[in-house]
């Protein structure tokens, strides 16, 4: 009985081997966010002439952490992007599959609300951006379709005009880290009114606050935050959601606006003295390691161009600090399991 066991262990690793090495190029996808950075690790990967260049594809966070646990073989991407981390849930399903993962942290990024310079530039406080977005607000204790058609509306010292943000759909990382320090935290956790009505409904966190609004005043406008830019050029009177790094590479077109009277800047993010801002990573498939030519050089490659003076800090990416460089270049290395316990 051992004996056939320990034949269908080989077999099935033979199996896993042979399909990986039908691939020679690493697959990896994922956040819009993460996407500019990949590129541009995957493009200095590229220059060496033993590996290919590295395949790197968007379509949001929720895709890169899906489709990394969707399996082993070359069907299924070998790496996944995310702006937002994963959760228990998403790493239930990896374990579903038995796929076996490794957490790498690269960088940080603000999210920013941007608009044509040719507009007007929002200074606003974060609990009443929130207001202006969440699908409902408590009226008189009774929670209601939200109301605001102008951003006056909200407070007499904001801009009396319409109300319309471009933004990116449920499958982003952005969406949700968005959502969730400004729509949750940064209103219906800190605003009185709103955490009164949420405890009352029984959500003393305020998480039903993270979903947007559907009546037309936020608009989804898809994964590529270039579009949205394209958009906000176009149309000089809205407002655009998404990463730093697209702001930093608009700068002569776009403006950020000032939230809690901080502004996006990249000493501001990386003082963390900018309220929206959250970490990015990639979560490395193991058993595509060693079958999957260039994944712990592609691994290696950030670490050359990750420091304050690199080539992905030109791009808009904050770094981390020196400590938590070593810890996620050591981490692609040794390989620690994610596990459930590491998401608590």
């Amino acid at each position: 009985m051992q004996k056939k066991i320990m034949i269908a262990s080989v077999f099935a690793s033979l199996i896993i081997s042979n399909i990986a090495q039908a691939r020679d190029n690493l697959s990896i996808a994922g956040s819009s966010t993460v996407l500019p950075f990949a590129r541009i690790v995957a493009e200095q990967l590229g220059k060496n002439p033993n590996f290919k260049t590295p395949v790197v594809e968007s379509g949001g966070s929720s895709v890169g952490k899906k489709g990394v646990c969707d399996g082993v073989g070359t069907k299924f991407i070998d790496i996944g992007n995310a702006s937002s981390r994963m959760k228990p849930k998403e790493l239930a399903y990896c374990d579903k599959n038995g796929v076996k993962l490794t957490e790498i942290k690269v960088g940080y990024d603000g999210i920013v609300v941007a608009n044509s310079k040719k507009g007007t530039l929002l200074k606003i406080s974060k609990s009443d951006l929130g207001k202006a977005l969440t699908a409902e607000i408590p009226v008189n204790g009774k929670w209601v379709k939200n109301p605001y058609t102008k951003w006056s509306e909200i407070n007499s010292s904001l801009p009396d005009i319409e109300i319309r943000v471009y933004g990116p759909p449920t499958t982003s990382g952005t969406r949700a880290s968005y959502a969730e320090m400004v729509n949750q935290k940064g209103y219906c956790a800190k605003d009185p009114i709103a955490k009164k009505a949420s405890a009352a409904r029984g959500d003393k966190s305020g998480k039903k606050c993270r979903a947007m609004r559907t009546d037309g005043v936020f608009v989804e406008a898809g994964e590529q935050d270039n579009l949205i830019v394209q958009k906000l050029n176009e149309d000089t009177g809205a407002y655009g959601i998404f990463g730093f790094s697209y702001l930093d590479q608009n700068s002569d077109t776009l403006q950020g606006a000032v939230i809690s009277n901080t502004a996006p800047t990249f000493e501001n993010i990386a003082g963390n003295n900018y309220s929206v801002s959250r970490a990015l990573y990639y979560y490395v498939k193991h058993q595509h390691i060693g079958v999957v030519p260039g994944m712990k050089e592609y691994m290696a490659e950030w670490t050359k161009h990750w420091g304050n003076d690199g080539v992905l800090s030109d791009a808009g990416m904050i770094p981390m600090p020196k400590t938590e460089r070593a810890k996620f270049k050591a981490a692609m290395s040794n390989l620690p399991l994610l596990t459930t316990a590491d998401l608590k």
